[in-house]
């Protein structure tokens, strides 16, 4: 039915009446990688069709932040694993934070992260570099070795740890300007947040667990809005979580200041509620908040305040979940979950279009991370990454039947809305009838070339 690419695609597909970002059932023809027609009444002989009425057409969704944990914690996830995830899941591209063992903070690791997704073939992988050496907040790491590697790094983050020193978050953000790059800062001033279990606030006062209050965030985003204005680079703002933070960024942007932000799936669905069972699958950084956070969140992403959602996918082995609450890891995995969660929260309440979802999970984060052929458009000439969703499927959660490693989903037993029936990378299926297919495959010429082929 399909043919394995390798290196340029050159199989022939015939996507038939898809709602193209929700409007008019249209066809789709790909040739050769790319989007060679759009339109009605489409054929090509020897095509492989699609017959896809009811189904969306979507640009495959990019996610700025993942955590594939390899090199060093193979045991969680490794980028083979995470990237079917994220192919499921409908993703054709993912950021992968820096935070592993080693940690990649310089070039021989960025580009060790790099060869591993193009040996995968599920999507594109695009290695986040560390800010500071080692994720000690003491010291820049090599951000223009990796910016020049074969890499391509564009994004920087000491994602999980804070970088809490303002002279260094400064000099970061000038560092990166010379190479077009961005500093996507984790939020949290750990002096704050010293010993902290979960979101500050009546829950936490009834259980009796450490609270993280939301100043921890919000003053760090403040700060580091006014340094990228100063030196006037750009910022992102990783998994906003409350609505205090949603006020600022939206008070940086009225002034014109180069910043962006993102929220996750899970809060923008789930609250502090549920720490009330001391299931650690809830036990996330930062924290789940209040239903009022919630809201502000939804309110901010449908806007536009908010730019984009991203995942903070963090698979952790079962036995550093299934533990007391105050020895459990902080994560959860989303990237198989994601889109079937933005659904259910932001288009089936009527705050967002299917063509907002394009934007918010496909266009925007794409060029966020400066990922030239992803989040393109459904036009002729653009290259194929295309997804289909059923929006009228619903299906129930069950972490053990997920391609992550990561058995660590807060929606398990949770029946949710949508699902990914086909997935297309560079023009290849690596899903087919909501399954895995075959990866694509670079042609072993350019094994070594740059992540933007």
């Amino acid at each position: 039915m399909t043919e394995t690419a390798t290196g340029t695609a050159t199989g022939t597909y015939l996507i038939r009446g898809a709602a193209i970002l929700g409007g008019d059932a249209e066809d789709l023809l790909i040739r050769d990688g790319v989007i060679a027609e759009r339109g009605t009444g489409l054929s090509a002989e020897g095509a492989t069709v699609i017959e896809a009425p009811g189904l969306v057409a979507l640009p495959g969704m990019v996610d700025i932040h993942t955590h594939l944990r390899e090199p060093g914690r193979e045991d969680a996830e490794t980028v083979e694993t995470g990237t079917r995830a994220a192919a499921l899941g409908g993703y054709t591209a993912v950021h992968a934070m820096a935070n592993s063992n080693p940690v990649a903070d310089t070039a021989g690791v960025v580009e060790q992260v790099h060869s591993l997704g193009r040996a995968s073939g599920w999507v594109d992988v695009r290695p986040v570099g560390a800010v500071t050496v080692g994720l000690a907040g003491e010291q820049l790491a090599e951000l223009g070795a990796m910016a020049d590697s074969r890499a391509q790094v564009r994004v920087f983050s000491d994602d999980g740890l804070c970088v809490h020193d303002p002279v260094l978050m400064r000099r970061a953000l000038e560092y990166v300007k010379a190479f077009d790059g961005v500093v996507a800062q984790h939020a949290q001033e750990p002096r704050l947040t010293a010993g902290a279990q979960m979101n500050e606030g009546t829950v936490s006062a009834v259980l009796g667990l450490a609270g993280w209050p939301a100043v921890a965030e919000e003053s760090i985003i403040a700060r580091d809005v006014l340094l990228a204005q100063h030196v006037g680079s750009r910022l992102h703002v990783c998994h906003v979580s409350t609505a205090g933070s949603v006020e600022i960024v939206r008070w940086a942007k009225e002034r014109g200041i180069n910043v962006t932000a993102e929220v996750t799936p899970h809060h923008l669905l789930l609250t502090d509620e549920l720490v009330r069972s001391y299931d650690p699958v809830y036990k996330v950084n930062p924290p789940l908040r209040t239903d009022a956070d919630v809201q502000a969140l939804r309110a901010g992403l449908a806007d536009g305040t908010i730019d984009v959602v991203g995942t903070d996918h963090a698979p952790h082995p079962s036995e550093h979940k299934e533990c007391e609450w105050a020895q459990a890891a902080m994560g959860m995995t989303g990237l198989e979950t994601a889109l079937s969660v933005v659904q259910e929260s932001m288009i089936e309440t009527g705050l967002m279009t299917w063509a907002d979802f394009a934007r918010v999970t496909s266009t925007v984060p794409a060029a966020i991370g400066r990922v030239a052929d992803q989040g393109r458009p459904l036009e002729a000439g653009e290259p194929a990454n295309v997804i289909l969703v059923d929006p009228a499927a619903r299906w129930t959660v069950d972490p053990h039947k997920m391609a992550t490693m990561g058995r660590n989903s807060p929606f398990a037993g949770r029946e949710l809305p949508g699902a990914v029936i086909a997935t297309f990378f560079k023009g290849h299926p690596t899903v087919l009838d909501g399954k895995l297919n075959t990866p694509y495959r670079y042609a072993a010429d350019t094994a070594g070339a740059g992540s933007s082929s």
